[in-house]
């Protein structure tokens, strides 16, 4: 039978008591949150931003017609005119899909049509609505909205969490209030954020836009349009 050495056995002891000691520590802070008296309030805060990230997806596509403009002539068109809107094509501008009849052209023995698609990011309203004038004055009409974000959006949350805490504190103290009671440190805090963005990215692009007043002829070549803004909203929960 072996025997335990004393140095040995006393660490043993040590690291056991060191245990049971965290244990009852976790035991007694999970009985004291269940035990005690406790308020519990929600509150909700929430605003409405416009969005400053701005996503369109163009498609060009070649037609299956005699007189056809190949997918190079009407990219070549189409970066001209985004070039003299002031967008950056290399930063604003990417390809987001290449695609063609390529097995159908075996079946029936066309010509081979390509499509191409591209990701267009603008930062204002007022700029997408002369791209889809200009676009569709050059024959590209195919654009639709794909989404629209808010950049700063995890700061305003971050705002808008502080706000809500503020109103469950302001709640909280109205309710205890009446009893002559004092609302003392937190225990217990929850919170949920929602995004909700009012767009359908199978509708063309201005069915998507409210449009800020109504577009006259002679405004045709500058409408001003707005799309309906981001709703963030903030719930925290506090006992």
């Amino acid at each position: 039978m072996k025997t335990i050495p004393p140095k040995k056995k006393q660490w043993t002891l040590i690291i056991l008591l060191f245990t049971s000691v965290i244990n009852l520590s976790q035991a007694q802070q999970s009985k004291n949150f269940i035990d005690q008296a406790y308020l519990e309030t929600s509150a909700k805060i929430d605003t409405l931003i416009q969005p400053d990230e701005i996503f369109l997806n163009i498609m060009l596509k070649e037609q299956d017609e005699r007189n056809k403009i190949s997918i190079e002539k009407l990219e070549s068109k189409m970066l001209k005119e985004l070039r003299s809107l002031g967008i950056d094509i290399e930063k604003q501008l990417k390809v987001a899909h290449l695609s063609s009849n390529f097995k159908k052209y075996f079946l029936k023995q066309k010509d081979i049509m390509k499509n191409k698609s591209y990701e267009l990011k603008l930062s204002d309203a007022n700029t997408a609505g002369n791209v889809l004038v200009s676009l569709e004055n050059i024959g590209i009409s195919n654009t639709r909205l794909q989404s629209t974000k808010y950049s700063k959006e995890k700061e305003l949350k971050l705002e808008l969490r502080s706000k809500a805490i503020k109103q469950a504190l302001k709640q909280a103290q109205s309710l205890v209030q009446p009893l002559n009671q004092n609302i003392r440190k937190a225990i217990h805090i929850t919170d949920q954020s929602n995004s909700y963005n009012h767009y359908n990215r199978r509708q063309p692009m201005m069915a998507k836009m409210a449009m800020a007043a109504p577009m006259q002829d002679e405004s045709l070549n500058n409408p001003q349009i707005e799309f309906k803004p981001i709703k963030i909203e903030m719930t925290v929960n506090v006992k």
